[in-house]
């Protein structure tokens, strides 16, 4: 008998998780910087991702409150114009230089700061985490991370854009594919390792 229900359960469950990932989410990402600050806003649906828009904040301004004002106006401006469901940011590489860790510390406080107070959800993830969900390998570099967007993503306007912005477009697509984990499983690949074993006829020897 509990075998029968626990079966009933499972595809009750499958069935409402499908209808969920019907629905389209948007998702900002962002790539924060003392003076560049990349985003990169995608939709999601089911197991399809599309770009709709990608670019960066550029500050001029010598003055560092004065550059963070920017941020935050260009941040709060943006949210409010796209009204996306959940923002992911790349949280802070703790290097060597202390005062460009604390910049770049600012610079992420600031832009959360702005979705908290349009009610957007935030949600924080390692670079290393970004690089092996993009690609599979934790190391890899900003080249091989946007590389992989246009595979990754259902339409492919990548190209040409500044790194600052494919890293923001790769935070995004990570934390999508990290509420993907409970969903059933689509087609598609998520990485290099997925694409490869899915398609090993289009992968050829040097």
């Amino acid at each position: 008998m509990w075998p029968c229900i626990r079966s009933i359960f499972v595809h009750v469950l499958s069935f409402f998780w499908s209808i969920f990932w019907l629905v389209e989410t948007l998702i900002l990402g962002i790539d924060p910087g003392s003076r560049v600050t990349g985003y990169g806003l995608i939709r999601c649906s089911g197991s399809d991702h599309e770009l709709l828009e990608a670019g960066i904040w550029k500050c001029v301004e010598e003055d560092s409150a004065d550059r963070l004002k920017h941020i935050l106006h260009s941040a709060m401006a943006f949210m409010r114009l796209h009204r996306p469901e959940a923002m992911a940011i790349e949280a802070p590489f703790y290097g060597k230089n202390i005062q460009s860790t604390l910049k770049l510390g600012r610079a992420q406080g600031v832009v959360i700061a702005a979705a908290l107070q349009l009610d957007i959800p935030v949600f924080e993830y390692a670079p290393r985490r970004v690089k092996q969900a993009i690609t599979g390998n934790g190391n890899a570099g900003k080249e091989q991370v946007a590389a992989m967007l246009p595979i990754l993503l259902k339409n492919s306007i990548t190209d040409h854009l500044p790194t600052d912005a494919t890293d923001a477009v790769a935070v995004s697509l990570c934390h999508a594919f990290g509420l993907r984990k409970g969903a059933a499983s689509r087609s598609g690949p998520t990485n290099w390792s997925s694409f490869i074993k899915n398609n090993p006829n289009r992968v050829k020897g040097g």
